[in-house]
Parts: C-alpha cells; sequence; structure tokens
C-alpha cells in the first residue's frame, strides 16, 4: 500500500477505503497538532474520489489515551486557550463527509473517547476501555462529548460515565451501544477493514447524501457544545481541584479533592 504522512499522521489505501493511522505510541495522545492534521486528511480524502470509506486507528498500545493536560505546551498550558482552537479542529473532523469507522485497541479516554465517537461506527478489541474520565481531574467534559455520547447511548448511561469516570470494557460498551463491533484477539484491525470495506461497495453518492441526513446538523452542535465545555474548562482549571486531578491522574492514584 502507497502511504502518504500528515506528520505523525499516515494515510494507505485498501481499495477504496482509506487507512488512517496516528503515530504517537504507546499512548497517542492528541494535541492540536495532530487533530488538525487528522482534519486535514479527511478534507483530501473528501475531495478524493477514490475514498469512499476511512478506518482510523493508532499504533501502539491505546488507541487514544485522550489529550495530555500537564504538557508544557499541551492544550490546556497557561489559561487554558490552546482548548479553543483544538475544538474548532474537532468541530472540522465532525463535519468530514467521508463515513469513518474506528479501530480501537486499548483505551480510548477523554479526547480519545470524543474521537472514537466522531466517527460513524467504533470496532473494539477484547482489550479496549472507554472512560470519560474528566471529573477524576476536575475538569469537564469535553470534544462535545456532552452532545454526541447521550446521543450515542442514551442519557442515562452518559451519566454514568461522566459522573463517576469509570471504565467500561468492550463488551459493555457493545451493550451499551457504544461499540458496534467486538474483533476476536488480535483482529480489531481487520475487523475494521471489513465493515469499511462494506460501505465502501455501496454506490458512494448514496451513501454520502444518507450519511448527510442522518448526521445533519452534527458539526454546528459539536461547535456549540464545545463552546459551552471550554467556557466550563477554563473555570475549573483555575481550581485546586483541577491540579490535583492532574497530579493524581498521573500518579495512578484518588485524587484528595477539596471542592475549591
Amino acid at each position: 500500500m502507497t502511504k502518504t504522512s500528515y506528520g505523525d499522521l499516515s494515510v494507505a489505501w485498501e481499495g477504496h477505503v482509506a487507512i488512517l493511522e496516528m503515530h504517537r505510541p504507546p499512548n497517542n495522545h492528541v494535541d492540536l497538532v495532530l487533530l488538525t492534521a487528522l482534519a486535514d486528511a479527511l478534507d483530501d480524502l473528501d475531495a478524493d474520489d477514490r475514498c469512499r470509506a476511512v478506518v482510523l486507528q493508532s499504533e501502539g498500545k491505546n488507541f487514544c489515551g485522550g489529550a495530555d493536560l500537564s504538557a508544557p505546551r499541551g492544550v490546556a498550558s497557561g489559561d487554558g486557550g490552546g482548548i479553543g482552537p483544538f475544538y474548532e479542529a474537532a468541530v472540522r473532523v465532525f463535519a468530514a463527509k467521508t463515513p469513518m469507522v474506528a479501530a480501537v485497541q486499548g483505551a480510548a479516554v477523554g479526547a480519545g473517547l470524543g474521537l472514537a465517537v466522531a466517527c460513524d461506527f467504533r470496532v473494539a478489541g477484547l482489550d479496549a476501555k472507554f472512560a470519560a474520565n474528566f471529573v477524576k481531574l476536575g475538569f469537564h467534559p469535553g470534544f462535545g462529548l456532552s452532545h454526541t455520547l447521550p446521543r450515542l447511548i442514551g442519557l442515562q448511561r452518559t451519566n454514568t460515565m461522566f459522573l463517576t469516570g469509570r471504565r467500561i470494557d468492550a463488551q459493555q460498551a457493545f451493550d451499551w451501544g457504544l461499540v458496534d463491533v467486538v474483533a476476536p484477539e488480535g483482529g480489531v484491525r481487520d475487523a475494521a477493514l471489513r465493515l469499511a470495506a462494506e460501505i465502501a461497495e455501496n454506490a458512494p453518492l448514496a451513501v454520502r447524501f444518507t450519511r448527510e441526513t442522518l448526521r445533519a446538523g452534527l458539526a454546528d452542535a459539536v461547535r456549540a457544545t464545545t463552546a459551552h465545555e471550554f467556557a466550563e474548562q477554563q473555570r475549573l482549571m483555575k481550581t485546586e481541584d483541577f491540579r490535583e486531578g492532574v497530579r493524581s491522574v498521573n500518579e495512578r492514584r484518588a485524587g484528595d479533592f477539596k471542592g475549591r
């Protein structure tokens, strides 16, 4: 397969299926650079007549461990102003016109969960874990998940994920409708490619317009939701609990929160 690259993102082809792979192992933390590269690649694929479906996958142990909030140049560094452009790039991903299948191995956490949910389908390996662990960080959910996750799994199950921060495994995610296929051990990429190929064998204009109908208004709703999420995240970033939350998650312990 011929490959092209967008920084830490590569594009390869299997027939009419484009395979986008993130190359930041082992955890594939997403930042503005990587998310912009993904949005740019999707724009190019939307304009390429060869492309009828996309598989989004990643190199390493985890699909995406979220955004690295503690990095000196991370999206939440300084006053958190980097979150705004990060969410602008996220809206571009939601606005992509080509059906996407996420191949999820290991963890899809925080922004990684948001990225998986931005896809039309999720294929999970047996080792997959999904979490919206924002409250464990003393943070507000982001990446449009306040809108997209209830739309996918319902409000009460979203409440459970958001307010406990717990991880759910591949089988529970399948039972809840978060995952469409649970692949056997070592088979997540093949299963995702098969699903994408099944989409790609259909009439491409019919697929695109049907998808547009089903996702009508989604990108605009995500834009409005991320604006609210951004405001809440900026407020919470100023708290002692946020600083403790980032420390505790990095140190793999329960947070000692004070409510201030």
